[in-house]
């Protein structure tokens, strides 16, 4: 199999870390970023040349593209490119500030729509290509208290299934990674919360009870690198795959309850139509 040439955001930690390891171990090239580099020295010690590393803050829209243009220099191609930069906002929707919000949308999804488009031309040129959209069952699904984390996903969800048509006769693939609940620090020291208000102090703990409850046996995001190797090297990608065994059960009940629920009100669909 030819060797393929990787752009991983947050390549440190998580996913995006296990993912370079994964590449560089089979002998792939990664340009692998991060906020703090210096987390990546023991890959670039390990692996020599076949590894860049990029300081990078996704929410530059400046440093994106310099980072993309950078690393296809460097490495003469891009065959992978993979939005996983991201956190976890918690907070009740009236607990959200505005820089709560916009802070979460500036990374789960200016980030990567920057990073795309930055790679897109490039990709075009060579007419090929696989962007990985890391998404999560949170980006078809939602629940109590990290209403800006579902809105983030779910507008990834939205411009990558646009992104997906829009290229597809460039022989350039999209793939949103849906993953449920792994043993990653995302609900740790990765995420951040709003200032709580006590009216929501019962709900919050109940919240808590039903995540736990639905991450009960967590991934392993070691073993999720088989997985997204499976994906980046199928002829035919998916648009959609789900990481984890959670996921289908979750998203099965939900759309099983959407489309009870628009059946039960077409006629009221009808009384619109005039």
């Amino acid at each position: 199999m030819t060797a393929k040439t990787w752009f991983i955001t947050g390549a440190s930690r998580g996913f995006g870390r296990e993912w370079t390891m994964a590449a560089l171990e089979r002998g792939d090239r990664v340009a692998a970023t991060a906020r703090d580099i210096s987390r990546l020295d023991d890959l670039v010690q390990k692996y020599g040349d076949t590894v860049l590393a990029l300081q990078l803050d996704v929410t530059d829209r400046a440093a994106d593209f310099a980072a993309v243009q950078q690393a296809h220099q460097h490495f003469g191609r891009l065959d992978v490119v993979v939005n996983n930069a991201g956190y976890g906002q918690f907070g009740m929707v009236e607990e959200l500030s505005e820089d709560d919000f916009r802070a979460q949308l500036e990374t789960n999804v200016f980030g990567a729509m920057w990073v795309t488009q930055a790679a897109l031309p490039l990709l075009r040129e060579q007419g090929s290509g696989h962007i990985l959209q890391v998404s999560s069952i949170g980006g078809i699904s939602a629940f109590p208290n990290v209403g800006a984390y579902h809105a983030s996903k779910w507008a990834l969800e939205g411009f990558s299934q646009a992104l997906a048509q829009e290229v597809a006769d460039f022989g350039i693939h999209v793939t949103l990674i849906e993953p449920g609940g792994f043993s990653t620090d995302w609900a740790g020291p990765s995420a951040k919360h709003a200032t709580a208000l006590a009216a929501y102090d019962d709900l919050r703990e109940k919240a808590q009870q039903w995540r736990a409850a639905r991450s009960a046996q967590p991934g392993d995001p070691t073993a999720s690198a088989r997985a997204v190797l499976a994906v980046v090297d199928a002829e035919e990608p998916p648009l959609r795959v789900f990481f984890g065994t959670a996921p289908i059960g979750i998203a099965t009940a939900d759309y099983e309850s959407r489309l009870a629920t628009w059946q039960k009100w077409q006629h009221v669909a009808e009384l619109a139509q005039g």
